[in-house]
């Protein structure tokens, strides 16, 4: 899981958890950015969008870890499509903003309005929000097992000796915009996405993904998981960062794979915080051990984190669905149907909706 279910929060409300985030070079010119919330749609979550969640993909532009670019995307409330009791449809807007106006708020210039489930192109955005296959692939029962060995005091390699990929045939509901460079920036920016709470009461910020795993490989303390999802990237300090060293300097030391575990774990710390996804616009991304720059739909994040986290090369031998990725927006294929979803046990139990 990448950020699937990650805190109580998470648990308590899918549609305001923030379980991935895309960035990658879309037509000529072009980026796409992406966010998937809803974990196990359908099954264990709601197929429909929060109406007082603002959900935001924030871009700094000048390394100030601060941003200066955000495109908001806000929901009304969902109804049944064209008398179907089973299928949800809602409006959404989304907007453009910059300066002050990035970093706090839902202000910022509308630049496309659409339904759910149908491609909108607007007058500076493609966007499409709706239900979308999982496209994170990992063996949860295996990562499971693998953190029970190091309770233990064991590195547990076998533990990903399963193969299973949790996420199969599983849904999500996707947010994909793709908007001409300039409406970003130029060069390399440093993005996340992030999900807050916003109606009567001020801005509360309840969700963020900045790098993929953070919180399930490296912070099994459920409080520290909630507020690292509260701060921004500027707050990624020290609680943070001492929590990833410690953990990858007992992965580490365990697996006998460094000559000096702590200075390994120092190294890696710092690739992981601030905890932003960095990408040089129009170029081809890639998420792997060597490079970070944007991700791709097809990019399997879980083995580069284990790998890095480990100083081995270790991966859980399941990858991303390519046969659900289309080459044009919004380039999520077709969501998994009932039939190909029949006996699939769901992740978790459906939530109380509201």
């Amino acid at each position: 899981m990448s950020h699937h279910f990650d805190t109580p929060t998470a648990l308590e409300d899918p549609r305001i958890n923030v379980c991935d985030f895309y960035l990658f070079a879309g037509s000529p010119g072009r980026t796409v950015m992406a966010m998937t919330v809803n974990p196990d749609a359908g099954l264990s979550a709601p197929d429909t969008f929060r109406e007082e969640g603002l959900y935001a993909f924030r871009f700094d532009l000048d390394g100030d870890l601060r941003e200066e670019v955000t495109f908001k995307v806000r929901f009304g409330p969902p109804a049944h499509a064209d008398g179907d009791e089973h299928r949800h449809v809602q409006g959404f807007e989304v907007r453009r903003a910059s300066g002050p106006a990035a970093r706090q708020g839902a202000d910022g210039g509308l630049i496309a309005a659409g339904r759910t489930g149908e491609v909108t192109v607007g007058s500076g955005a493609v966007a499409f929000a709706g239900l979308a296959p999982d496209l994170f692939a990992g063996d949860a029962a295996a990562l499971g097992a693998f953190r029970t060995a190091l309770k233990e005091g064991r590195f547990d390699r076998s533990a990903f000796e399963s193969r299973k990929n949790f996420f199969a045939r599983r849904n999500v509901t996707a947010i994909v915009l793709e908007v001409e460079n300039a409406a970003i920036g130029d060069g390399t920016v440093r993005a996340w996405a992030t999900a807050s709470l916003h109606g009567h009461a001020p801005e509360i910020q309840v969700s963020r993904w900045g790098l993929p795993l953070i919180t399930n490989v490296f912070m099994p303390d459920p409080e520290m998981k909630e507020r690292f999802n509260r701060a921004t990237p500027a707050d990624d300090q020290a609680p943070f960062v001492a929590q990833v060293h410690a953990m990858v300097e007992r992965l580490t030391a365990l697996a006998g794979s460094a000559p000096d575990a702590a200075a390994y774990a120092s190294q890696v710390a710092a690739r992981l915080f601030p905890s932003v996804l960095p990408y040089e616009l129009a170029s081809p991304a890639v998420f792997d051990t060597t490079r970070f720059n944007g991700r791709a739909l097809s990019d399997d994040v879980m083995d580069a984190i284990l790998t890095l986290a480990t100083n081995t090369t270790l991966g859980d031998g399941v990858a991303p669905d390519r046969s659900r990725i289309r080459d044009d927006f919004p380039y999520f294929g077709a969501p998994y149907t009932q039939t190909e979803q029949a006996g699939l046990v769901p992740a978790r139990p459906a939530p109380a909706r509201t």
